[in-house]
Protein backbone atom coordinates (compact mmCIF):
# COMPACT_ATOMS: atom_id res chain seq x y z
CA UNK A 1 0.00 0.00 0.00
CA UNK A 2 1.53 3.59 -0.93
CA UNK A 3 2.29 5.49 1.87
CA UNK A 4 -0.17 8.26 0.44
CA UNK A 5 -2.84 5.80 0.54
CA UNK A 6 -1.80 5.05 4.48
CA UNK A 7 -2.53 8.32 4.86
CA UNK A 8 -5.93 8.77 3.69
CA UNK A 9 -6.77 5.66 5.28
CA UNK A 10 -5.74 6.60 9.00
CA UNK A 11 -7.47 10.27 8.55
CA UNK A 12 -10.71 8.38 7.41
CA UNK A 13 -10.56 5.82 10.77
CA UNK A 14 -9.75 9.05 12.98
CA UNK A 15 -12.69 10.84 11.74
CA UNK A 16 -14.61 7.98 12.10
CA UNK A 17 -13.89 7.91 15.72
CA UNK A 18 -14.72 11.79 16.31
CA UNK A 19 -17.94 11.91 14.82
CA UNK A 20 -19.99 12.52 17.68
CA UNK A 21 -23.65 10.96 18.07
CA UNK A 22 -26.52 13.07 17.19
CA UNK A 23 -29.31 11.32 19.72
CA UNK A 24 -28.60 12.73 23.15
CA UNK A 25 -31.97 10.79 24.23
CA UNK A 26 -35.34 12.42 25.33
CA UNK A 27 -35.28 15.47 27.79
CA UNK A 28 -37.18 14.69 31.26
CA UNK A 29 -39.56 16.43 33.06
CA UNK A 30 -39.76 19.85 33.10
CA UNK A 31 -38.68 21.17 37.66
CA UNK A 32 -42.20 21.43 39.31
CA UNK A 33 -42.25 25.02 40.04
CA UNK A 34 -44.65 24.76 42.89
CA UNK A 35 -42.60 21.85 44.59
CA UNK A 36 -41.24 23.72 47.93
CA UNK A 37 -37.82 22.81 47.46
CA UNK A 38 -37.48 24.69 44.39
CA UNK A 39 -39.53 28.02 46.10
CA UNK A 40 -36.78 27.44 48.81
CA UNK A 41 -34.00 27.46 46.71
CA UNK A 42 -34.86 30.51 45.11
CA UNK A 43 -35.95 32.32 48.24
CA UNK A 44 -32.76 31.67 49.56
CA UNK A 45 -30.80 32.73 46.81
CA UNK A 46 -32.40 35.79 47.06
CA UNK A 47 -32.49 36.50 50.24
CA UNK A 48 -28.68 35.93 50.05
CA UNK A 49 -28.23 37.87 47.11
CA UNK A 50 -30.18 40.69 48.24
CA UNK A 51 -28.24 41.06 52.11
CA UNK A 52 -24.82 40.82 50.07
CA UNK A 53 -25.92 44.16 47.79
CA UNK A 54 -26.87 45.55 51.25
CA UNK A 55 -23.72 44.80 52.70
CA UNK A 56 -21.98 46.05 49.84
CA UNK A 57 -24.71 49.24 49.86
CA UNK A 58 -23.42 50.14 53.46
CA UNK A 59 -19.89 49.47 53.28
CA UNK A 60 -20.14 52.19 50.03
CA UNK A 61 -22.31 54.07 51.76
CA UNK A 62 -19.96 57.20 52.58
CA UNK A 63 -18.56 57.25 48.73
CA UNK A 64 -22.34 57.34 47.49
CA UNK A 65 -22.64 60.39 50.05
CA UNK A 66 -19.75 62.40 48.34
CA UNK A 67 -20.97 61.32 45.05
CA UNK A 68 -24.81 62.61 45.84
CA UNK A 69 -23.07 66.11 47.27
CA UNK A 70 -21.05 66.50 44.52
CA UNK A 71 -24.44 65.99 42.17
CA UNK A 72 -26.19 68.33 44.11
CA UNK A 73 -23.81 70.79 43.60
CA UNK A 74 -23.21 70.48 39.97
CA UNK A 75 -26.69 70.88 39.59
CA UNK A 76 -26.81 74.20 41.56
CA UNK A 77 -23.97 75.95 40.10
CA UNK A 78 -24.81 74.68 36.79
CA UNK A 79 -27.47 77.77 36.14
CA UNK A 80 -24.53 79.82 36.62
CA UNK A 81 -22.52 78.39 33.96
CA UNK A 82 -25.43 79.03 31.82
CA UNK A 83 -25.52 82.57 32.43
CA UNK A 84 -21.78 82.78 31.68
CA UNK A 85 -22.41 80.34 28.50
CA UNK A 86 -25.54 83.03 27.60
CA UNK A 87 -22.60 86.13 27.15
CA UNK A 88 -20.51 84.06 24.69
CA UNK A 89 -18.50 81.61 26.70
CA UNK A 90 -17.70 78.26 25.99
CA UNK A 91 -18.96 75.25 28.89
CA UNK A 92 -15.57 74.59 29.53
CA UNK A 93 -14.68 78.21 29.77
CA UNK A 94 -17.64 79.30 32.28
CA UNK A 95 -17.25 75.77 34.44
CA UNK A 96 -13.40 76.90 34.83
CA UNK A 97 -14.17 80.54 35.60
CA UNK A 98 -17.11 78.94 38.26
CA UNK A 99 -14.98 76.34 39.72
CA UNK A 100 -12.01 78.99 40.14
CA UNK A 101 -14.40 80.69 41.84
CA UNK A 102 -15.30 78.19 44.09
CA UNK A 103 -11.62 77.37 45.07
CA UNK A 104 -10.41 81.06 45.81
CA UNK A 105 -13.90 80.84 48.40
CA UNK A 106 -12.65 77.92 50.23
CA UNK A 107 -9.32 79.14 50.37
CA UNK A 108 -10.23 82.49 51.47
CA UNK A 109 -12.84 80.51 54.24
CA UNK A 110 -9.69 78.17 55.04
CA UNK A 111 -7.65 81.57 55.74
CA UNK A 112 -9.81 83.77 57.14
CA UNK A 113 -11.47 80.88 59.62
CA UNK A 114 -9.26 78.52 60.67
CA UNK A 115 -6.47 80.89 62.33
CA UNK A 116 -9.24 82.85 64.76
CA UNK A 117 -11.13 79.68 65.25
CA UNK A 118 -7.55 78.09 66.68
CA UNK A 119 -6.61 81.34 68.36
CA UNK A 120 -10.73 81.54 70.12
CA UNK A 121 -10.59 78.05 71.40
CA UNK A 122 -7.64 78.23 73.24
CA UNK A 123 -8.83 81.31 74.64
CA UNK A 124 -11.87 79.72 75.74
CA UNK A 125 -10.57 77.24 77.09
CA UNK A 126 -8.12 79.96 79.18
CA UNK A 127 -11.06 81.67 80.38
CA UNK A 128 -13.92 79.09 81.06
CA UNK A 129 -13.17 78.71 84.47
CA UNK A 130 -13.59 81.99 85.31
CA UNK A 131 -16.67 82.56 82.88
CA UNK A 132 -17.98 80.01 85.06
CA UNK A 133 -17.41 81.93 88.29
CA UNK A 134 -19.29 84.56 86.88
CA UNK A 135 -21.93 83.06 86.17
CA UNK A 136 -23.04 82.42 90.34
CA UNK A 137 -22.89 86.68 90.41
CA UNK A 138 -27.03 86.17 88.69
CA UNK A 139 -29.23 85.60 91.49
CA UNK A 140 -31.30 82.88 90.10
CA UNK A 141 -28.59 80.69 88.34
CA UNK A 142 -26.76 81.05 92.06
CA UNK A 143 -30.02 79.59 93.81
CA UNK A 144 -30.29 76.58 91.03
CA UNK A 145 -26.19 75.71 91.58
CA UNK A 146 -26.92 76.03 95.20
CA UNK A 147 -29.64 73.34 95.12
CA UNK A 148 -28.59 71.35 92.16
CA UNK A 149 -24.48 71.94 91.76
CA UNK A 150 -24.82 72.42 88.25
CA UNK A 151 -22.10 75.04 88.16
CA UNK A 152 -19.81 73.08 90.85
CA UNK A 153 -20.26 70.04 88.29
CA UNK A 154 -19.19 71.73 85.10
CA UNK A 155 -16.24 72.92 86.98
CA UNK A 156 -15.25 69.34 88.16
CA UNK A 157 -15.49 68.13 84.70
CA UNK A 158 -13.88 70.98 83.30
CA UNK A 159 -10.82 70.88 85.67
CA UNK A 160 -10.83 67.05 84.62
CA UNK A 161 -10.12 67.70 81.02
CA UNK A 162 -7.97 70.84 80.99
CA UNK A 163 -6.00 69.79 84.03
CA UNK A 164 -3.58 68.00 81.38
CA UNK A 165 -3.82 70.54 78.32
CA UNK A 166 -5.61 67.88 76.36
CA UNK A 167 -8.95 68.73 75.66
CA UNK A 168 -9.14 69.14 72.19
CA UNK A 169 -6.95 66.30 71.36
CA UNK A 170 -9.16 64.55 73.86
CA UNK A 171 -12.13 65.29 71.65
CA UNK A 172 -11.13 63.97 68.94
CA UNK A 173 -9.77 60.45 70.52
CA UNK A 174 -6.16 61.37 70.94
CA UNK A 175 -3.71 62.28 68.48
CA UNK A 176 -4.31 59.76 66.17
CA UNK A 177 -7.70 60.76 66.10
CA UNK A 178 -7.15 64.63 65.60
CA UNK A 179 -4.86 63.36 62.57
CA UNK A 180 -7.44 60.76 61.00
CA UNK A 181 -10.30 63.87 61.34
CA UNK A 182 -8.11 66.16 59.65
CA UNK A 183 -7.01 63.77 56.84
CA UNK A 184 -10.71 62.11 56.47
CA UNK A 185 -12.02 66.16 56.07
CA UNK A 186 -9.58 67.20 53.96
CA UNK A 187 -9.87 64.25 51.71
CA UNK A 188 -13.57 63.81 51.20
CA UNK A 189 -13.70 67.74 50.32
CA UNK A 190 -11.04 67.17 47.63
CA UNK A 191 -13.46 64.53 46.40
CA UNK A 192 -16.43 66.24 46.22
CA UNK A 193 -15.06 69.46 44.29
CA UNK A 194 -13.30 67.05 42.02
CA UNK A 195 -16.32 65.21 41.00
CA UNK A 196 -18.54 68.41 41.27
CA UNK A 197 -16.09 69.57 38.13
CA UNK A 198 -16.14 66.67 36.37
CA UNK A 199 -20.19 66.12 36.93
CA UNK A 200 -20.50 70.04 36.16
CA UNK A 201 -18.55 69.86 32.88
CA UNK A 202 -20.24 66.72 31.46
CA UNK A 203 -23.89 67.62 32.88
CA UNK A 204 -25.16 67.76 29.75
CA UNK A 205 -23.62 64.52 28.22
CA UNK A 206 -25.40 62.81 31.22
CA UNK A 207 -28.42 64.15 30.82
CA UNK A 208 -28.50 63.27 27.19
CA UNK A 209 -27.19 59.30 28.25
CA UNK A 210 -30.33 59.22 30.36
CA UNK A 211 -32.64 60.26 27.91
CA UNK A 212 -32.04 58.29 25.36
CA UNK A 213 -33.05 55.28 28.17
CA UNK A 214 -36.88 56.55 27.41
CA UNK A 215 -38.94 55.58 24.01
CA UNK A 216 -38.07 57.91 20.78
CA UNK A 217 -41.63 59.37 21.76
CA UNK A 218 -41.26 60.76 24.73
CA UNK A 219 -37.99 61.91 24.84
CA UNK A 220 -38.72 65.57 24.14
CA UNK A 221 -41.40 65.85 27.23
CA UNK A 222 -38.69 64.26 29.59
CA UNK A 223 -36.06 65.96 28.23
CA UNK A 224 -38.09 69.06 29.11
CA UNK A 225 -39.41 67.92 32.35
CA UNK A 226 -35.36 66.75 33.35
CA UNK A 227 -34.17 70.38 32.33
CA UNK A 228 -37.16 71.83 34.72
CA UNK A 229 -36.23 69.66 37.24
CA UNK A 230 -32.10 70.69 37.51
CA UNK A 231 -33.49 74.13 36.72
CA UNK A 232 -35.38 73.91 39.78
CA UNK A 233 -32.30 72.72 42.05
CA UNK A 234 -30.30 75.13 40.60
CA UNK A 235 -33.26 77.68 42.12
CA UNK A 236 -33.05 76.24 45.49
CA UNK A 237 -29.20 76.60 45.57
CA UNK A 238 -29.49 79.77 44.83
CA UNK A 239 -31.79 80.72 47.34
CA UNK A 240 -29.82 78.56 50.09
CA UNK A 241 -26.80 80.89 49.32
CA UNK A 242 -28.76 84.01 49.45
CA UNK A 243 -30.32 82.77 53.12
CA UNK A 244 -26.76 82.11 54.05
CA UNK A 245 -25.55 85.51 52.66
CA UNK A 246 -28.22 87.41 54.91
CA UNK A 247 -27.41 85.23 58.07
CA UNK A 248 -23.87 86.16 57.67
CA UNK A 249 -24.06 89.43 57.29
CA UNK A 250 -26.50 89.55 60.29
CA UNK A 251 -23.67 88.05 62.53
CA UNK A 252 -20.93 90.49 61.33
CA UNK A 253 -23.00 93.40 62.10
CA UNK A 254 -24.05 91.85 65.31
CA UNK A 255 -20.11 90.55 66.27
CA UNK A 256 -18.88 94.50 65.00
CA UNK A 257 -21.96 96.13 67.62
CA UNK A 258 -20.77 93.69 70.06
CA UNK A 259 -17.36 94.03 70.01
CA UNK A 260 -16.57 90.25 69.16
CA UNK A 261 -13.15 89.25 67.84
CA UNK A 262 -12.82 88.21 63.73
CA UNK A 263 -16.42 89.37 62.43
CA UNK A 264 -15.39 89.04 59.35
CA UNK A 265 -14.38 85.15 60.00
CA UNK A 266 -17.54 84.61 61.97
CA UNK A 267 -19.41 86.20 58.87
CA UNK A 268 -17.70 83.53 56.82
CA UNK A 269 -18.31 80.72 59.21
CA UNK A 270 -22.15 81.42 59.30
CA UNK A 271 -22.27 81.57 55.67
CA UNK A 272 -21.05 78.18 55.26
CA UNK A 273 -23.27 77.07 58.19
CA UNK A 274 -26.39 78.40 56.77
CA UNK A 275 -25.99 76.32 53.52
CA UNK A 276 -26.84 73.24 55.84
CA UNK A 277 -30.53 72.69 56.13
CA UNK A 278 -32.26 72.72 60.08
CA UNK A 279 -28.72 72.12 61.70
CA UNK A 280 -26.80 74.76 60.38
CA UNK A 281 -27.85 77.24 62.39
CA UNK A 282 -27.72 75.31 65.93
CA UNK A 283 -23.82 75.13 64.77
CA UNK A 284 -23.60 78.58 64.22
CA UNK A 285 -25.53 79.78 67.42
CA UNK A 286 -23.31 77.22 69.16
CA UNK A 287 -19.80 79.29 67.72
CA UNK A 288 -21.37 82.52 68.22
CA UNK A 289 -22.54 81.67 71.50
CA UNK A 290 -18.89 80.32 72.46
CA UNK A 291 -16.88 83.34 71.29
CA UNK A 292 -19.16 86.10 72.87
CA UNK A 293 -18.70 84.35 76.18
CA UNK A 294 -14.94 85.07 75.71
CA UNK A 295 -15.56 88.42 76.08
CA UNK A 296 -18.24 87.86 78.99
CA UNK A 297 -21.68 86.05 80.09
CA UNK A 298 -23.54 88.80 79.32
CA UNK A 299 -22.27 89.39 76.28
CA UNK A 300 -22.68 85.50 75.52
CA UNK A 301 -26.63 85.55 76.89
CA UNK A 302 -27.25 89.07 74.26
CA UNK A 303 -25.98 87.07 71.27
CA UNK A 304 -27.64 83.52 71.82
CA UNK A 305 -31.31 86.08 72.27
CA UNK A 306 -30.18 87.97 68.90
CA UNK A 307 -29.45 84.90 66.96
CA UNK A 308 -32.58 82.71 67.80
CA UNK A 309 -34.54 85.48 67.25
CA UNK A 310 -33.42 86.15 63.94
CA UNK A 311 -33.40 81.89 62.90
CA UNK A 312 -36.55 82.42 63.90
CA UNK A 313 -37.54 85.56 61.57
CA UNK A 314 -35.38 83.52 59.12
CA UNK A 315 -37.74 80.67 59.41
CA UNK A 316 -40.86 81.79 59.44
CA UNK A 317 -40.36 85.08 57.08
CA UNK A 318 -37.45 84.32 54.95
CA UNK A 319 -36.92 81.17 53.70
CA UNK A 320 -40.42 80.70 52.88
CA UNK A 321 -40.78 83.30 50.68
CA UNK A 322 -37.94 82.99 49.08
CA UNK A 323 -38.04 79.29 48.40
CA UNK A 324 -42.21 79.62 47.22
CA UNK A 325 -41.09 82.77 44.71
CA UNK A 326 -38.00 80.70 43.71
CA UNK A 327 -39.53 77.19 43.98
CA UNK A 328 -42.93 77.32 43.81
CA UNK A 329 -42.68 75.15 46.73
CA UNK A 330 -45.48 76.38 49.47
CA UNK A 331 -43.94 76.87 53.10
CA UNK A 332 -45.28 74.00 54.93
CA UNK A 333 -44.23 72.05 51.98
CA UNK A 334 -40.48 73.21 52.15
CA UNK A 335 -40.30 72.88 56.23
CA UNK A 336 -41.80 69.53 56.51
CA UNK A 337 -39.99 67.97 53.44
CA UNK A 338 -36.71 68.96 55.20
CA UNK A 339 -37.75 67.73 58.05
CA UNK A 340 -38.72 64.07 56.68
CA UNK A 341 -35.44 64.49 54.38
CA UNK A 342 -33.55 64.81 57.50
CA UNK A 343 -34.79 62.12 59.95
CA UNK A 344 -34.39 59.71 56.63
CA UNK A 345 -31.39 60.64 55.39
CA UNK A 346 -29.36 62.80 57.70
CA UNK A 347 -27.71 66.00 56.76
CA UNK A 348 -27.67 64.50 52.58
CA UNK A 349 -31.80 64.12 53.11
CA UNK A 350 -31.97 67.80 54.32
CA UNK A 351 -29.74 69.21 51.16
CA UNK A 352 -32.20 66.84 48.69
CA UNK A 353 -35.62 66.85 50.33
CA UNK A 354 -36.67 70.56 49.28
CA UNK A 355 -35.52 70.70 45.27
CA UNK A 356 -37.17 67.03 45.36
CA UNK A 357 -40.59 68.45 46.96
CA UNK A 358 -40.23 70.79 43.99
CA UNK A 359 -39.37 68.23 41.47
CA UNK A 360 -42.80 66.12 42.77
CA UNK A 361 -44.83 69.06 42.34
CA UNK A 362 -43.65 69.89 39.06
CA UNK A 363 -44.52 66.29 37.67
CA UNK A 364 -47.86 66.62 39.49
CA UNK A 365 -48.57 69.59 37.94
CA UNK A 366 -47.51 68.68 33.82
CA UNK A 367 -48.58 64.66 34.39
CA UNK A 368 -50.66 63.70 36.81
CA UNK A 369 -53.16 66.23 37.28
CA UNK A 370 -53.73 66.96 33.36
CA UNK A 371 -54.12 63.24 33.12
CA UNK A 372 -56.50 63.39 35.91
CA UNK A 373 -58.58 66.19 34.38
CA UNK A 374 -58.52 64.41 31.23
CA UNK A 375 -60.85 61.63 32.73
Amino acid sequence: MAISDRIKSSRTKKSDKEVLPTDYGHPGAPINRAHPFYFGFLATAGGLLALVVMRSLAAASQTFVLIIIALFLAMGLNPAVEALRSRGLTRTRAVTAIFLLVIIFVGLFAWLVIPPVVSQGAELINRAPSLLNDLKHNATINSLNTHYGIVDTMQEKLKSITKDGTLIVSAFGGVVGVGKTFLSGTFSTLTVLVLTLYFLTSLPTMIDLGIRLAPATRRDRISRLAHAIISRIGAFVGSQITISILASIFVLILASVLGLPSPVALGMIILVCGLIPLIGHFIGCSIVTIIALTQSVPTGLIAFVAYVLYVQIENYVITPRIMKKSLSVPGAVTIIAALLGSSLLGLVGALLAVPLAAAVILILEEVVYPRSDAT
